[in-house]
């Protein structure tokens, strides 16, 4: 090992003569990779802070040839994955990456040593071969990420397309976080809103019981404390309904929850499993009890292959976390709803209780207003409520299963 690390330690010469590392740093970076047993390049590139394409660019001046990076996204073809072996690959540190006509590229750790290339010959059948040079690490990330999977089904590849589902699906739980805490400050406003009628409605009281005349004016400043309160919160309720964060409607957040999990149509299945099914009613709970027939097996296997079972496990949670967040938002909605009706039938029966009680006087244009504004608030809470009321008896089946096994 040490006699290997010394003979690497010529090839980043040139990064001494550039500056980015000092020769005394050079040789006691040698030192500890002899010691410790691992990588030179990895001691320069993490101890001593020398970026990864300084470290790649050095080694490609040194062996005078063309270098690759790992990169989970490139296209390696699977006929050049079949056959291989990983030991003898992990030992001599070279992998095929790219298949250019009758050209296969290799990318290896030392692209000068005999015995890579005759190994290339032994596994690989090509008219020509090309020999880039690679950090050893990359090599050991190509090796694990795309050699323990089956031709055709590149491991690297497949977490990739994951993530950016997993985003997607959190940018739009995002917004539906963004969109409930709009109906929070809904029902904020309505608060406020309930507030001021009910002091108007305290003092329409006792103006008209005549009790304590001599403080009538302070019976005005409750029902002017009222009508401030009321108009604060009929403006802070609808600056939210007009806002751009205006909450969509109950179909708009289903549909475009459906389509934030659409990566399910080439997702794949446990074997013997079957397709879904679901009796559910609503598109909502269909799509809950779709994500539960996706629950993925761990068996054991290599790491790289362990991760790609996690990273498929990861995106049925993040889906199942996305429905639940579609669920609370229209429950959100059902809430804001609920307020507004529960409000509104308190303020109309008060106008209308004080209307029969005192008759018509001129108090009662504030008696009006209370049924006025209750009635308002009837309607638009109905519109708010009504088309959630069907989800509610809709809950997806992994809810219920899940919250069995806590």
């Amino acid at each position: 090992m040490k006699a290997n690390n010394i003979a690497r330690a010529d090839q980043f010469r040139i990064l001494c003569a550039r500056g980015l590392i000092a020769e005394e740093d050079l040789h006691r970076a040698e030192e500890a990779a002899s010691a410790r047993g691992i990588d030179l390049e990895s001691i320069i590139i993490n101890e001593y802070n020398v970026p990864r394409s300084a470290v790649l660019e050095a080694l490609s001046e040194y062996y005078n040839r063309p270098s690759v990076e790992y990169d989970e996204r490139l296209p390696v073809p699977p006929e050049l994955l079949a056959g291989l072996d990983g030991k003898r690959l992990s030992l001599s540190l070279w992998f095929p990456v790219i298949k250019d006509g009758d050209t296969v590229v290799i990318a290896a750790s030392n692209p000068d040593a005999p015995e890579v290339l005759d190994e290339a010959r032994e596994f690989i059948r090509a008219e020509r071969y090309e020999l880039r040079v690679a950090l050893r690490e990359d090599i050991r990330w190509f090796i694990q990420d795309l050699l323990h999977a089956k031709p055709g089904q590149l491991i690297g590849t497949i977490r990739t397309g994951l993530a950016f589902w997993r985003n997607t699906m959190a940018h739009w739980r995002t917004r539906l976080a963004c969109y409930r805490t709009d109906m929070a400050k809904a029902r904020t406003s309505l608060a406020f809103l309930r507030w001021g009628l009910g002091f108007i409605a305290i003092s329409n009281y006792l103006m008209r019981n005549h009790r304590f005349s001599s403080i009538f004016y302070f019976y005005w400043a409750i029902t002017g404390a009222g009508l401030f309160l009321a108009v604060f919160g009929v403006y802070g309720y609808l600056k939210i309904r007009k806002s751009r964060m205006t909450p969509p409607g109950h179909y708009t957040l289903v549909e475009v929850t459906s389509a934030t999990l659409s990566f399910l149509e080439d997702y794949h299945f446990i074997e013997g499993a079957g397709r879904p099914s679901s009796s559910g009613r609503t598109m909502l709970a269909r799509l809950g009890d779709f994500l539960a027939d996706y629950c993925t097996i761990l068996y054991p296997s290599p790491a790289s292959k362990e991760r790609t079972h996690l990273a498929y496990e990861r995106n049925v949670l993040a889906g199942q976390r996305t429905v639940a967040a579609c669920y609370r938002t229209i429950y959100a909605r059902a809430r804001t709803g609920l307020s507004c009706i529960r409000s509104g039938v308190s303020f109309s029966t008060l106008g209308l209780a004080l209307m029969k009680y005192f008759g018509l006087s001129f108090l009662t244009v504030f008696d009006f207003i209370l049924v006025i504004a209750g009635m308002l608030m009837i309607a638009d809470g109905i519109l708010w409520y009504l088309p959630t009321r069907k989800e509610q008896s809709e809950i997806p089946r992994y809810t219920a299963s899940q919250r069995g096994q806590l």
